[in-house]
């Protein structure tokens, strides 16, 4: 084919035809064309962007580029969630048995962390046992029989995505927002989902700083899955300040069995069940919001979501004594150093960039994709906006590989909180629902 002649199509801003777009992402992944021209290509959508018929039709592409997940026909509806990341971040990991106890099937394909926001794969790899890459015949399996999975994305699963997404890393075409929609929407297509909750977060510490912009992505991804015959919708929330407590791999494990166990944070039960909630009104299980809020808020304080959890890790290889015996463990770091206000009054801000940044650096995050991880390394009992501390009150805790990292972590994240006498309003978790038109 001759893509030079479509790249200079797109440099000129005029339209791609469906198939040669399909033509061009086969060609691709098949090694046909070279990095250097499918660099070009990204640069030039970068720059003048795709229409709604062309993303769909990369979306399509990507998709049809390997495996699609498969099902038999069952009563149980197939559903995901998608967040766009963000500091403690962890709402996958109790979210999915929710799901799995209110009648659906979770097939959730999910990612690595890169830079200062964690990924799901990296928190349950600090599971002692858990395998997160599954093949396809084994993830179809455990959904049908468990009602749920968490792993990794096969070699086979959407290859075009793997490949397109390194060159958007090298050549600075990360933020294109057409592309960005074809990156998330064509893996979840690959689930064959009734139903999807994306979760688009905007702020200090999100991919999208201002709001403006999550709802331009949060927009373009309900309108595209909604007519790829996904029921979608996006809740936009806000990241300038972490979710839940803890931000560190192993830690967030512990803070989401917390929740499972209805111990854990307000934030995150909160944006646990609003999740839920969502699917069971998209799948028309629940009438209506306030209905489903309350069945997804008694299902998850009845137990079963913290017992259909370990099912799930069992399913998948974790050695369940190691785990509870780590679950008891107060820190699993070599170091633990309190962070203590040096004044009384109310927490006003935590700023979630330093945090993240702070976990990222302690070892708990990715400066490349071939970084190594320390699981155990993060910081807990991060003191919420609105909270009352007196002077001397822990203001976090520092889990690290050794004292001079826990020092260092100490001085940058004293600068992260905000004290003052009087208490200032904290802005609602969820700023608005994105709704299919």
């Amino acid at each position: 084919m001759n893509f030079l002649s479509l790249i200079e199509l797109k440099r000129e801003n005029k339209p791609l035809a469906p198939e040669k777009i399909h033509a061009f992402i086969s060609a691709f992944t098949a090694g046909k064309i070279p990095d250097y021209q499918m660099a070009a290509m990204l640069m030039a959508i970068y720059f003048h962007g795709l229409s709604p018929k062309e993303t769909r039709a990369l979306t399509l592409a990507m998709r049809d580029s390997g495996d699609v997940l498969k099902f038999p026909k069952d009563a149980r509806p197939l559903v995901d969630k998608h967040s766009t990341g963000g500091i403690g971040d962890k709402v996958s990991l109790p979210l999915t048995p929710l799901l799995a106890c209110l009648g659906f099937r979770v097939p959730m394909i999910s990612g690595r962390g890169l830079g200062i926001t964690g990924g799901t794969l990296d928190k349950l790899d600090s599971i002692p046992g858990y395998k997160t890459l599954l093949p396809v015949a084994q993830i179809v399996k455990q959904v049908q029989k468990v009602g749920c999975v968490i792993c990794g994305q096969t070699d086979t699963m959407v290859p075009a995505d793997k490949k397109i997404y390194a060159l958007r890393d090298a050549s600075g075409t990360v933020p294109g927002i057409p592309l960005i929609v074809a990156s998330i929407l064509s893996k979840k297509l690959a689930e064959n989902l009734d139903a999807l909750i994306l979760d688009v977060k905007f702020g200090c510490a999100a991919f999208m700083q201002t709001k403006s912009d999550a709802r331009k992505l949060a927009t373009a991804m309900v309108e595209l899955g909604n007519s790829s015959g996904v029921k979608t919708r996006a809740i936009l929330t806000g990241m300038d300040m972490p979710l839940g407590r803890a931000a560190g791999n192993w830690l967030e494990v512990k803070e989401s069995v917390d929740c499972l166990n209805n111990k854990g944070p307000d934030d995150l039960h909160e944006l646990v069940v609003i999740s839920a909630a969502h699917l069971l009104v998209q799948t028309r299980k629940a009438k209506n919001l306030n209905a489903a809020k309350k069945i997804a808020t008694a299902c998850l304080g009845s137990g079963a979501p913290a017992k259909k959890f370990r099912e799930m890790l069992a399913a998948q290889g974790a050695d369940l004594a190691a785990f509870d015996k780590k679950l008891l463990l107060d820190s699993t770091a070599p170091v633990l150093f309190e962070l203590k206000s040096s004044r009384a009054g109310y927490v006003t801000y935590c700023d979630a960039r330093i945090i993240g940044e702070t976990v990222r650096d302690l070892g708990g995050g990715r400066l490349t994709k071939e970084s190594s991880i320390n699981y155990d390394v993060g910081i807990d009992r991060i003191a919420r906006p609105g909270e009352r501390l007196e002077r001397g009150s822990v203001l976090a805790r520092i889990h690290a590989a050794d004292k001079k990292s826990a020092k260092v972590a100490a001085e940058r994240i004293a600068i992260a909180f905000d004290i003052f006498a009087k208490p200032a309003r904290i802005p609602p978790l969820i700023s608005q629902v994105i709704t299919a038109k």
